[in-house]
């Protein structure tokens, strides 16, 4: 049987989980936890799995709120170095490299690390602009990243020096008043330095000389960076007590600019069928059943037909954006046509943020009962959400009219269900309990003559709800799915994604 077994060979059908658990008092479930986490003492542990654990013995049961990660942007022109100075940075292979300009992706943010500061990474450079609009996109995506981020930086291949098209994107740096790092590329050795050393006359001060691809140079760039990038982003602050923010997502033109007017009561965002008309995201607060809640609307960005690739990716680089200042996301989804592939990027865009999740199926109302293609149409669309958003079953749904406001009251009860799940925490010893009644009933099946052990377990922290099992091997990823289905029934988190996290520890040597 291979590793990636599917959860329901988990299922040797009912079990009596949910009488078991009842039957066990709070106290009881404390003791019997405690006696679990003393046995862990019997295995090694690291510094790390220390400090979860002396949190828990303080009892810690506050929300913990992170901070938004301060953002720096990449900008410059195709081909000269970013996303192998993004990798070099990352320290690992993430972002695409070739030789072809402006290979589209859809990732774009990364989280990145540097002297135990983190930091959010966003790459520009997946566009692609024909010849003769190419200054006019370079400038127009420098714009977007300098819009959105802390610190810039800004990368010339030295080898060719400045261009017209580099001393576009100069005017929009000086004028946008951050900071500003110029960095010289493909300096790959120091015969090379005086390469680096013209372009001062940039007007951007002293340029930093760096081989992205071997690494040169770039440990003290971003020692320079860490001077000036604040500890939590100006831009994507994280308002404590605030109303609630909401990130209005979809593909272009199914309905987030109508959704947010309607809620508002009024016009607010240019609605138009050109898709993309939107360009600034644009923050709104708005009362919605009796509560002020934060929309940040996300429409697509002004683009022309020649920019095409190009508008997905700026698409991508705002739903990135938004997510780093929401607590919720609304997926909408035009109800009219096919779930697209990337009505499924953008979820999984959400999914991999561990935001919480509403999904809002807009244009209801074309699916008239009397309608025989509409009635066709109605019975694709749950084959299809069966099929593809099998996945996200937990999410709230909301059938709703964005043009005529149709059921759009049914959004806040929607939210409000899905953000409790997301701050949702189950104690240690009910958790425990959960995790020992559980493996009674479901064991594990036996792996290569061994069976792991979960010895302990913990939900470290909200937001998305995170747990780690402590084990004895490695568990299945189809039993850990198993899991976090069961954790699902028992206790709601409709509408929030659960981690499941596992640490493998050995039995200390005696």
């Amino acid at each position: 049987m291979s590793s990636d077994t599917s959860a329901e060979e988990y299922e040797p059908g009912e079990d009596h989980l949910a009488e078991n658990l009842a039957a066990i008092d709070d106290e009881l479930a404390d003791q019997r936890a405690a006696a679990l986490r003393v046995g862990l003492e019997d295995y090694d542990l690291d510094d790390d799995d220390a400090e979860l654990l002396a949190g828990l013995i303080r009892g810690e049961d506050g929300i913990e709120y992170l901070p938004a990660l301060p953002v720096v942007a990449i900008v410059g022109r195709p081909n000269v170095g970013k996303s192998a100075l993004v990798n070099r940075i990352l320290g690992r292979r993430e972002a695409v490299v070739e030789d072809t300009p402006g290979v589209t992706r859809d990732r774009v943010t990364y989280k990145a690390e540097w002297m135990d500061r983190r930091f959010s990474l966003v790459d520009t450079g997946g566009w692609e602009p024909d010849a003769r609009g190419i200054d006019k996109s370079v400038a127009l995506q420098a714009e977007v990243a300098i819009d959105l981020c802390d610190v810039v930086m800004f990368v010339v291949d030295a080898m060719v020096g400045a261009t017209s098209t580099d001393e576009q994107v100069v005017k929009l740096l000086r004028k946008s008043g951050k900071p500003v790092f110029l960095v010289a590329n493909k300096i790959d050795d120091a015969r090379h330095e005086p390469e680096a050393a013209a372009l001062w006359n940039l007007g951007l001060g002293e340029p930093h000389p760096v081989s992205a691809i071997h690494g040169r140079g770039v440990a003290d760039l971003l020692d320079e960076i860490m001077k000036v990038l604040p500890e939590v982003s100006a831009v994507a602050q994280a308002e404590i007590g605030g109303p609630r923010r909401v990130a209005i997502l979809g593909r272009p033109n199914v309905g987030k600019s109508s959704l947010l007017n309607k809620a508002a009561g009024e016009e607010r965002v240019v609605v138009n069928e050109l898709a993309g008309t939107t360009r600034d995201p644009v923050d709104e607060i708005v009362e919605l059943g009796g509560k002020l809640w934060r929309f940040v609307d996300t429409a697509g960005i002004r683009r022309r037909v020649h920019l095409q690739q190009g508008a997905d990716f700026y698409a991508s680089l705002r739903t990135s954006a938004a997510l780093e200042k929401a607590e919720v996301a609304v997926v909408v989804i035009d109800v009219t046509q096919p779930i697209s592939v990337q009505d499924l990027n953008i979820i999984d865009l959400v999914l991999e943020s561990g935001r919480a999740l509403v999904i809002a199926y807009n244009k209801w109302d074309r699916l008239n009962d009397d309608d025989m293609d509409g009635q066709d149409r109605r019975r694709y669309l749950e084959r299809e959400i069966e099929q593809d958003l099998a996945h996200v079953a937990w999410a709230p749904r909301v059938n709703i009219s964005a043009r005529t406001g149709r059921h759009l009251d049914k959004l806040v009860p929607a939210l409000e269900t899905a953000l409790e799940s997301w701050d949702q925490r189950i104690p240690t010893g009910k958790f425990n309990a959960f995790i020992t009644e559980l493996v009674a009933e479901h064991p594990h099946p036996v792996r290569g003559g061994k069976q792991p052990r979960i010895l302990f377990g913990t939900q470290a922290s909200t937001r998305p709800p995170t747990f780690v099992l402590f084990t004895s091997g490695f568990l299945d990823p189809g039993y850990r799915r198993f899991i976090q289905r069961r954790l699902r029934e028992l206790y709601g988190f409709e509408g929030t994604p659960i981690v499941v996290n596992m640490r493998v520890r050995e039995r200390r040597k005696r």
